[in-house]
């Protein structure tokens, strides 16, 4: 029987890779004391290693700094895209009025 399918915000995630890397306590310890499975705290593990380091990494950011850089990135690349389209529009008009 498959079990049924978890999710765990970031701050939990975060809480359980610091016991594995501040605490010493090895993954496979962990998971068992908390009854989850190993892929996804060894990723979770991954995940904060990266961001860490000051790569972006996969999936939801862990860390808050990492969580507003997102943010950040999200909201630069939506105004970039209106700045083009703003260009694009005065180019438009510009044309017009000659």
């Amino acid at each position: 029987m498959s079990r049924k399918r978890r999710d765990f915000d970031s701050s939990f995630k975060l809480q359980v890779v610091k016991m594995i890397k501040e605490q010493g306590l090895s993954v496979p310890q962990v998971c068992r004391e908390m009854d989850l499975g190993e892929t996804a705290v060894r990723r979770w593990v991954q995940q904060y290693e990266a961001e860490a380091s000051g790569q972006s990494g996969i999936g939801k950011p862990l860390t808050p700094e990492q969580q507003r850089i997102r943010q950040l990135e999200i909201e630069n690349l939506r105004l970039k895209q209106d700045n083009d389209l703003l260009k694009k529009a005065s180019a438009f008009f510009a044309r017009e009025m000659k």
